[in-house]
């Protein structure tokens, strides 16, 4: 481990452990948590989604601060994306339970409030497919164009209020790339069975897990962009 890394590390230690040993800190974020569910998801996702995407440019470039890679923009994206994230949440764990009991699985609508069993796992499978199935997709592709234009604009706050141009930043993506790696393997081999540990969890853990897993989401970014530079080689 480099002395950067070890600082990184250190840093990153002081700043959450107050959440494990101070009762106080817990108890204020589970309760303003509870209160501002919306505003928490923006935060953590700003934060810890963000935080991996530095540590994909420290595996892409080896530093974990580059001019050009505009944090703050990321952030806000993030941001944002943790919005639709917690909304997606809220609609697919309910609305898939009931999709299952209009198939025939009656308690499929109540067996997510009860103790941990295989059919409470396969509900929350069932939600997990389904959100990364339908949703997913769509959220993978706008962050990558949102990306792009933070990186076009030169990550600056102004490049990036500009307008985005989609027409010509989706004509560019890699789709070789999007949709063989991203697409075809994290959805199935990691993102529905990560995600449905996450339904197995109480709901106000549940978005807290999903932007810790967006640490998991920076590293196959920068995976993914590493495939598409040796493919353009």
């Amino acid at each position: 481990m480099k002395r950067k890394d070890l600082i990184f590390a250190i840093a990153l230690i002081v700043i959450f452990s107050p959440f494990f040993w101070s009762t106080a800190t817990y108890e204020f974020y589970t309760n303003y948590n509870l209160e501002h569910g919306m505003i928490m998801a923006f935060i953590k996702f700003a934060l810890l989604a963000t935080l991996g995407e530095v540590i994909g440019l420290r595996i892409k470039t080896g530093q974990y601060f580059q001019k050009g890679f505009g944090i703050i923009p990321r952030a806000i994206v993030w941001g944002f994306i943790g919005l639709t994230i917690k909304m997606a949440f809220v609609i697919f764990a309910t609305g898939m339970p009931n999709f299952l009991a209009y198939l025939g699985m009656n308690e499929a609508t109540t067996i997510m409030q009860g103790n941990l069993s295989w059919n409470k796992a396969l509900v929350a499978f069932c939600i997990s497919a389904a959100m990364n199935i339908i949703y997913a997709p769509v959220m993978m592709t706008f962050h990558k164009i949102t990306d792009t234009h933070i990186v076009d604009h030169g990550g600056t706050l102004s490049g990036f209020f500009r307008p985005i141009q989609f027409k010509e930043i989706f004509g560019k993506l890699d789709w070789k790339v999007q949709w063989n790696f991203v697409f075809k393997k994290t959805i199935p081999l990691f993102w529905i069975p990560a995600h449905t540990i996450t339904f197995l969890l109480p709901p106000e853990f549940r978005v807290l897990f999903a932007a810790l897993l967006g640490i998991m989401l920076g590293v196959f970014l920068a995976v993914a962009a590493q495939m598409g530079k040796k493919q353009s080689v």
